[in-house]
């Protein structure tokens, strides 16, 4: 069933809906839309699992008839505030945000729109348009009646406000997703000269995915020791204290779970960086000393720990771990590289200097050479290259 968007006379409303619901009860065929107003779905992800869909009939600024109808749209095509429509409910009824059948948004998790919370579910969408002051945005729980004909406002789930801005010319209705964060979309509906932006948000998205990933380590992700590591970096990354017990559970597991852990320099730098923001430092140390001995671990990967202790004030530390890597791993261009910014970091420019002169005989020419380069450089001025 299609109702032409386009306004009707009172007067002929009644006989216009009557002879489209009986032609279309009795033909039961598809036809195009009515009015030509083209159906339309956008859906955007706020991050990998919550979504955003939105399904309406697009009209346009040109009439059907070729009539030009740019300053005719707010106010006139849609009106201001609430109106009777003319069937229906006869309800002072707002606008139905798009043409044809009900404009529906989808949230697919729960979530905040304007601040305001709503569940997940199917809503109808309509908006009120004032000529000054905020719009008003409708989420009816009916979502599947005909355009605002039926529109209840006891049917309301909710209704926030949002303020119209100019907007550059769209001959079509159309809604877009013009703020993309990772817990956060801006939806903006925009026609004619108009938009109105409006911000959805996931007030919850750390625990949303905690127990996703609960849930997957207990089926076949959980026997891939790369997963529970993902996992506990996951959280490590982006939980506060109070998730650190539950990363460190995770990082044990990927580092010897029976059949699944395995000890690597991967695993057990996790769990080092868990233990170092629970506040355990010496067992963090401890953790990271096994990590660099472990047979295999790669030079850079040595290279970069040492960094880290430069940057944490650790230097004598850092020239431990530097040299460690210079006897494991011999003359490779890391290997000097990272005793360069060991002895920068102490102070001793001239045996820095030499060890960034060995590091240039066998480093590959690209960024890593201009990045050599140029810390000799600032060696020779006494500058520090950590």
């Amino acid at each position: 069933m299609k109702f032409l968007y386009h306004l009707l006379k009172p007067s002929l409303f009644a006989l216009a809906a009557f002879v489209i619901f009986s032609e279309s009860a009795a033909q039961g065929i598809t036809t195009p839309p009515g009015g030509g107003n083209q159906k339309s779905v956008t859906k955007q992800y706020i991050g990998s699992m919550v979504y955003v869909e939105i399904t309406y009939n697009s009209p346009d600024v040109t009439a059907p008839n070729g009539d030009d109808r740019k300053g005719q749209i707010w106010g006139q095509l849609v009106p201001y505030g609430l109106t009777d429509q003319g069937f229906g409910l006869r309800n002072p009824s707002p606008w139905r945000a798009g043409a044809n059948e009900n404009t529906t948004i989808t949230f697919s998790h729960d979530v905040t729109v304007q601040g305001k919370p709503i569940k997940a579910g199917t809503y109808g969408l309509h908006i009120v348009v004032e000529e000054s002051g905020p719009w008003k945005i409708i989420f009816s729980n009916n979502s599947g009646a005909w355009g605002s004909y039926f529109y209840d406002a006891a049917e309301d789930a909710l209704q926030v406000e949002a303020t119209a801005e100019d907007s550059e010319f769209h001959e079509w209705l159309t809604y877009e997703f013009v703020d993309r964060l990772p817990e956060s979309t801006t939806v903006a509906m925009m026609w004619e000269n108009k938009k109105l932006p409006f911000k959805v948000e996931v007030p919850n998205m750390k625990d949303l995915y905690v127990a996703k990933i609960s849930n997957e380590l207990q089926t076949s992700p959980g026997f891939q020791w790369q997963n529970w590591n993902a996992a506990a970096n996951y959280l490590l990354t982006n939980g506060d204290d109070s998730d650190m017990e539950l990363a460190l559970t995770w990082a044990e597991s990927a580092v010897s779970a029976p059949f699944i852990g395995q000890k690597n320099f991967q695993t057990l730098s996790t769990k080092s960086q868990i233990l170092a923001k629970m506040g355990r430092a010496d067992e963090s140390e401890k953790v990271m000393d096994e990590a660099i001995a472990i047979p295999g671990t790669p030079a850079a990967q040595i290279h970069q720990y040492g960094r880290t202790l430069i940057a944490q004030g650790k230097k004598d530390k850092a020239m431990e771990v530097f040299k460690m890597n210079a006897k494991v791993n011999k003359d490779t261009w890391p290997v000097n590289y990272g005793l360069a910014r060991g002895y920068s970091a102490l102070g001793s420019y001239k045996t820095a200097i030499k060890y960034i002169e060995l590091a240039k005989k066998n480093c590959p020419a690209g960024p890593q050479m201009d990045a050599l380069i140029a810390n000799l450089e600032k060696l020779k001025k006494n500058e520090d290259i950590n």
